[in-house]
């Protein structure tokens, strides 16, 4: 008796997600996590309350919460910036 071959032995998560056309949004979603989760790291170190970061970012408390929030997929990239100059960071993005 020939024991059937697994085809996904070997093959990497990003190659299921690729298959089923759903890596983009995981890196997406991974990346928005990561730089939110940095912000909020930097505000703690610096002891800056959400208060004081909405002041600095020019923006209501409440748009500082939707760009904190690692669920929220509709940040924008100049918002993040904002975020990550008003900790005194400098937000980088690099092609690879």
């Amino acid at each position: 008796m020939t024991k059937k071959k697994n085809p996904r032995i070997g093959s990497s998560t990003d190659d299921l997600w690729q298959e089923l056309g759903i890596l983009e949004d995981i890196t997406a979603t991974a990346i928005k996590r990561t730089i939110a989760m940095q912000i909020e790291n930097e505000m703690s170190s610096q002891n800056i309350s959400k208060a004081e970061m909405a002041r600095r970012m020019r923006t209501s408390a409440s748009q500082l919460e939707r760009i904190l929030d690692p669920d929220n997929q509709r940040v924008q990239l100049d918002s993040l910036v904002k975020a990550a100059h008003a900790a005194g960071k400098e937000l980088t993005v690099a092609l690879h």
